[in-house]
């Protein structure tokens, strides 16, 4: 089973549709997968170009799928570029150590493939596994360790049902957005599921 932010190799130009763009048909070679529903076979899969506006819907068939890398199996690997991003990373690996946590984005497309997909400006994408829900003060305690960290810090807490921003969890509102397969959900509970 794939889940969104899996890392898949596997696909080539013959998966896309004709009219895809050329940087696309360029850039398949490992491909991010995202939340959205597909038929049975298939995983929705994001090809990502250098360009950040470079990011193209596609489905690829899961027999065609070479190699899965998860954000969890990418917590140890380190690169040798000095980027804000990566300085977070290593300012943050031991407060995340107890917790079951992974790499996304950028930072986690570089880390898994060497393809440099980071720039000076970069944010620190990141992943927390929640099955149990996360109180709303240790949600505000996690943000503020995060906050000190040399760059921007997103991270998206995986609930069973989809997942919502760390940051939005921590604030005041009532309800928070909750991105799942079929959509993105205002809940005021983001481990229930989705009526």
């Amino acid at each position: 089973m794939v889940n969104a932010h899996d890392l898949l190799w596997g696909m080539t130009p013959a998966h896309l549709p004709a009219d895809a763009a050329a940087w696309a048909v360029e850039a398949v070679g490992t491909v991010v997968v995202r939340r959205a529903i597909v038929a049975p076979g298939l995983v929705a899969v994001g090809v990502r170009g250098r360009l950040r506006e470079q990011r193209f819907a596609a489905e690829l068939p899961i027999a065609a799928v070479q190699r899965r890398v998860v954000p969890e199996a990418l917590r140890d690997v380190v690169s040798t570029r000095d980027l804000p991003a990566l300085q977070a990373l290593e300012q943050l690996r031991p407060v995340l150590a107890p917790l079951n946590w992974g790499i996304t984005g950028s930072a986690g497309f570089e880390l898994a493939t060497g393809i440099e997909a980071m720039h000076a400006q970069s944010d620190l994408d990141l992943i927390l596994r929640t099955p149990a829900p996360l109180d709303r003060n240790d949600a505000r305690d996690l943000l503020a360790t995060l906050d000190k960290a040399a760059c921007t810090v997103d991270l998206q807490l995986q609930t069973p049902f989809g997942a919502v921003a760390l940051r939005e969890w921590a604030g005041p509102s009532r309800r928070v957005l909750l991105k799942t397969a079929g959509g993105a959900h205002l809940v005021i509970d983001p481990w229930q599921a989705v009526a």
